[in-house]
């Protein structure tokens, strides 16, 4: 295989100054399958009382998907759920119609790393009612010298607990000591291959952390090479094709949804309910870039 795309990271922030880097959407690939956004936070540290803290703030059309490396973070939403995520396992938010969360460092944490992703829900459940979901445990196994784990979706015989609601994957590669191995790919997906920590060859190409390289569909391998202590995700899915707008905090299927989300979350309207237990404001809405 040799069509693909490489898609460099771009810099950005998250609530209490913590520094990201953002691969999806990027101009070069929006989606891969239905993943939407790719942020990865840290390995950071910081002082007790510092790292991430972000207000309540608002969804739809999405689940955000959030897998734990280091650290505790606690979840709040508007559904009354409080959860905290804890190093191995994933935190999976379904938006729907509308919710709203916050997220912050648990007391007495002084480091965290994370991949933060968002899923774009179909049309036919885009409006569902939201849901929050918990996964402390997720298939786990060694190939090739590395540790797997599968976050979501089927692949090599497994199935991830976590919901989701289109044909998808999402899996963590470790190597402690480097490793060498060949995964296998479904021919219908297309896949995005990030290292996280450590350099990674993938196809015959070197990556550096924080460099996505997007793999179109009909491979059916993936050669990798891991240095040693280098951890990478692997996401993959079937093309998602419907037009859909991301815009802030928001998907939706057409301009006039974000539009009327965006008004609706800044009239205070119970579509996304209220956030309890944290000690901050929201976070407003800035207007949407187009005439409405």
């Amino acid at each position: 295989m040799t069509d693909f795309t490489r898609i460099p990271a771009r810099t950005a922030e998250i609530g209490g100054g913590v520094a990201v880097a953002r691969t999806l959407p990027s101009r070069l690939k929006r989606t891969i399958g239905a993943w939407c956004f790719l942020d990865h936070a840290g390995p950071a540290t910081f002082a007790d009382g510092a790292g991430m803290r972000v207000g309540p703030h608002p969804h739809t059309g999405l689940q955000t998907f959030t897998w734990m490396l280091e650290g505790e973070v606690l979840h709040r939403d508007s559904l009354g759920n409080e959860q905290l995520i804890r190093p191995g396992q994933v935190n999976l938010m379904t938006a729907g119609h509308g919710i709203a969360h916050t997220e912050e460092s648990a007391p007495g944490q002084t480091r965290m790393h994370t991949a933060q992703l968002w899923i774009a829900l179909p049309a036919r459940v885009a409006d569902m009612a939201p849901r929050f979901d918990h996964y402390p445990d997720l298939p786990r196994w060694q190939e090739g010298g590395a540790e797997l784990v599968l976050l979501a979706g089927a692949w090599q015989g497994r199935r991830s607990p976590a919901l989701v609601h289109t044909p998808l994957m999402g899996a963590d590669v470790f190597a402690a000591e480097g490793a060498r191995l060949t995964l296998p790919l479904d021919p219908a997906f297309e896949y995005g291959l990030m290292p996280l920590t450590g350099p990674a060859t993938a196809q015959g190409q070197a990556l550096a952390a924080d460099e996505l390289l997007y793999l179109p569909p009909r491979g059916t391998e993936l050669a990798l090479e891991l240095a040693p202590g280098t951890r990478a995700i692997l996401i993959g899915g079937e093309p998602f094709d419907e037009d859909i707008t991301i815009w802030w905090n928001f998907v939706g299927h057409g301009k006039p949804y974000i539009t009327q989300a965006q008004r609706d979350w800044q009239a205070g309207s119970a579509r996304f309910g209220e956030v309890h237990g944290f000690d901050g404001p929201r976070l407003e809405a800035p207007p949407v870039p187009w005439a409405s």
